[in-house]
């Protein structure tokens, strides 16, 4: 089985990240870096985890929550002027990207979670019925 490319673009981000929030100044490393560092690697796991879980969509859910968190907490850096203008925009853009990947898993398994009562049933009422 070929690894999803949602786990293949979160694991390359941590790789990535993790040895620029590891150099954050001291009185923001352990705050802010460590629980940034702390989220990416639940993300990843969660992600891990997910594959194989039997309900994907709800801790698929709750990854969705961790990605927000991330997405403020870099804002937090940017906005302490601890990176570049030019890294907190390449670091939002492939957040979005894990964002879209993990957004497209979400709504495959609200599609495929749904069982139609009977055949009759069509794609637009079942769209209905999951909003």
């Amino acid at each position: 089985m070929g690894e999803l490319p949602v786990i293949q673009k979160t694991y390359d981000f941590v790789k990535w990240f993790v040895p620029i929030l590891n150099k954050l100044p001291r009185d923001h490393k352990f705050m802010l870096g460590d629980r940034m560092i702390t989220e990416l690697y639940e993300l990843l796991e969660g992600l891990v985890k997910a594959r194989y879980a039997k309900d994907k969509l709800t801790q698929l859910s709750d990854l969705n929550t961790k990605l927000d968190i991330l997405r403020y907490q870099t804002r937090l850096l940017s906005d302490f002027e601890l990176i570049s203008v030019e890294r907190y925009q390449y670091i939002s853009q492939q957040l979005q990207e894990i964002g879209i990947e993990l957004g497209g898993w979400i709504k495959q398994q609200k599609q495929s979670s749904y069982k139609p009562r009977n055949n009759n049933e069509t794609y637009y009422q079942n769209s209905e019925i999951l909003n």
